[in-house]
């Protein structure tokens, strides 16, 4: 064992360990940490965004000087941003409202546009896939042989599957018709693929969580104890 001597390889320790005491309880130390790491989150993001947003889009351009009429359009946001300081005065907070609500409506429209575009159409053309493809049955990427042919038709299930899962979710969720007979039958199937994706992202979210424990053990054990790890 061979401790580590560096500074902020100790600090980065302990608050590790501090994060971790929860495990136990809710205690001052782990309430330390966590204002700790949420002071220094909103600190570094508001840099960020000083320098890489609100510098070169704001501040740069209005001490250049005017050199046409878009020049006086940076009187706007310059406003709103003063009327959002006006919620820390009680008299006149009601004057924060217009930036929140021109916020909100923005970020609104922007959101619906790039839902749309890098949510929605790509799910529908990823979607559009063949249930029969002949080249599936004769082999997969110009590949011979049996295993060809077994990888074309595995893909080929694959699609099919795709297509019956996402129209009996859909008929799920579509409440226009009473979950009765058939439909009902066909909703109850969407069911079964709902669970099977809600248990996968589960788990794929446990996993995800236990290669930061690992990832946070091995920092503790080797860079921190110097224990040596072996891989």
């Amino acid at each position: 064992m061979n401790i580590s001597t560096e500074v902020w390889i100790w600090v980065s320790a302990l608050l590790t360990l501090a994060i971790y005491s929860y495990l136990y309880r809710d205690n001052p130390v782990y309430k330390f940490a966590e204002y700790l790491f949420v002071g220094l989150a909103a600190g570094y993001y508001f840099t960020i965004y000083y320098r890489n947003t609100l510098i070169p889009n704001l501040i740069d351009p209005i001490l250049a000087g005017p050199k046409d009429l878009n020049y006086f359009w940076y009187i706007v946001p310059i406003g709103l941003s003063i009327l959002l300081l006006s919620r820390f005065v009680p008299s006149i907070s009601w004057l924060s409202r217009w930036p929140i609500g021109f916020m909100v409506g923005a970020f609104a429209g922007l959101a619906i546009i790039g839902n749309a575009q890098g949510d929605l159409i790509s799910q529908v053309q990823a979607n559009l896939l063949p249930l029969v493809d002949p080249d599936s049955v004769t082999g997969f990427n110009n590949a011979s042989g049996i295993g060809g042919k077994l990888l074309g038709i595995l893909w080929m299930f694959g699609n099919i599957l795709l297509i019956v899962g996402l129209i009996t979710t859909l008929i799920f969720f579509f409440f226009s018709l009473e979950h009765k007979g058939p439909v009902g039958a066909t909703a109850k199937v969407g069911v079964y693929f709902l669970m099977l994706s809600f248990g996968a992202s589960f788990g794929f979210t446990v996993m995800s969580r236990i290669s930061l424990l690992l990832e946070r053990l091995r920092f503790l054990y080797g860079d921190w104890l110097g224990f040596t790890i072996v891989r």
